[in-house]
């Protein structure tokens, strides 16, 4: 992608403080857009805007909590007064939930995994898409999980929330595409993130899911620049005829735009019920 390739773009990344969402959001300023990060933790978020800014960027962080409704719409209208509309939103912001036997979590616990994964992204949709309907135009990214198309005993909240969140997508998609607009959802990679490192480090990730920590033991985990692409690819409009799909690490985004026609006549990188014929 051309330095200047989203000049005139407005992006906003949420979870952008650390991780993942730092680094979409300065990839995303290098291409030339005008990036707005949000988070929880103040003190990251600076570190993530000044980070841009050193680079020549335009950025402005916003504490936000997208679990909360009031927070999210304050949120948007802090950043459509600072930066104008949204025209690329990237719903990043993730928790792992309870790692363990499922009725032995705390349900409280269990829950806010789902307000922080699914309806936080919903309400950022639901902020953003009033003003990209009316311009006809827009991009979304789900960051999901390869864990939501596939049980993985134990983290029952988590692969609850990313399938959900990849089925929203693809609803999502259904009703904006005649109105301009492109929404997907995408498997970033197994990456060393705050998330992982919690899932390694605590007792019960430890004790629960003893393999995760072999995936970065045989180098099986990948950077967060293959993610970083990812996005940039999908951002550019490359993929809009794709909109729904679940766009994955390490496949080639640009291979799977060539076999459009093969994706959509054999209804592939969509969750589907397979039946007996």
């Amino acid at each position: 992608m051309r330095k200047d390739e989203l000049r005139g773009c407005t992006a906003l990344v949420t979870g952008g403080g650390r991780g993942l969402g730092r680094a979409f959001a300065t990839v995303l300023a290098k291409a030339g857009a005008a990036v707005a990060i949000a988070a929880r933790s103040r003190d990251q978020l600076v570190q993530t805007e000044t980070l841009i800014r050193d680079h020549g960027g335009a950025a402005v962080s916003v504490t936000a909590d997208v679990s909360d409704p009031d927070s999210v719409r304050a949120m948007v209208m802090q950043v459509e007064n600072a930066l104008g509309p949204v025209d690329l939103l990237v719903n990043n912001a993730g928790t792992g939930g309870p790692f363990g036997p499922t009725w032995e979590a705390d349900a409280e616990e269990w829950w806010s995994c789902l307000e922080i994964n699914l309806r936080g992204a919903f309400l950022c949709c639901h902020a953003v898409l009033p003003s990209m309907i009316a311009r006809g135009r827009g991009r979304i990214i789900n960051v999901a999980s390869g864990a939501g198309a596939a049980p993985i005993a134990y983290m029952s909240a988590y692969v609850t929330s990313k399938a959900a969140l990849i089925h929203f997508t693809e609803t999502l998609a259904a009703e904006t595409r005649p109105r301009g607009i492109a929404v997907f959802s995408i498997h970033p990679g197994t990456v060393r993130t705050s998330l992982s490192e919690d899932v390694m480090g605590s007792a019960k990730g430890r004790l629960w899911l003893p393999w995760f920590r072999s995936i970065f033991e045989r180098g099986e985990d990948v950077s967060p620049d293959a993610a970083s692409r990812l996005v940039l690819f999908l951002a550019s409009g490359a993929a809009d005829r794709l909109s729904g799909r679940f766009f994955m690490v390490p496949e080639d985004p640009a291979e799977v735009v060539r076999r459009a026609g093969e994706v959509e006549s054999d209804d592939l990188y969509v969750l589907r019920l397979r039946r007996l014929t």
